[in-house]
């Protein structure tokens, strides 16, 4: 079964920049389009960034120009590298397919103080 394993959260001031990687056990699925997903207190888990098997990528308007993200396929890893993070970007962060199809991993936290 594939597994999912998100790293690299924290906790950083507002302004500051984190990078999450995402390890995807089979490269088969690493071929997917591939998203990162957070989750804050309270609120549902939603799509923040996405992309394609050719390198498209789409972003949610909250994290547009801030947010990019990037894979690497040798490795099957895919990144978010999250810069001018915001206290509204606090959340656990996920990855998995879009749509999501595999089961989730732990997630990574990520804290940003104001």
């Amino acid at each position: 079964q594939v597994q999912l394993e998100e790293s690299g959260g924290g906790l950083v001031q507002a302004g500051g920049s984190l990078r999450l990687s995402c390890k995807v056990s089979r490269s088969s699925f690493s071929m997917n389009t591939m998203g990162w997903y957070r989750q804050a207190p309270g609120n549902q888990r939603d799509l923040v960034a996405k992309i394609t098997s050719t390198g498209r990528t789409n972003y949610a308007d909250s994290v547009k120009g801030r947010f990019t993200i990037s894979r690497l396929y040798v490795t099957s890893t895919v990144y978010l590298q999250m810069n001018s993070l915001k206290p509204e970007d606090t959340a656990v962060y996920y990855c998995n397919t879009d749509p999501p199809g595999v089961p989730w991993g732990q997630g990574t936290q990520v804290t940003v103080s104001s």
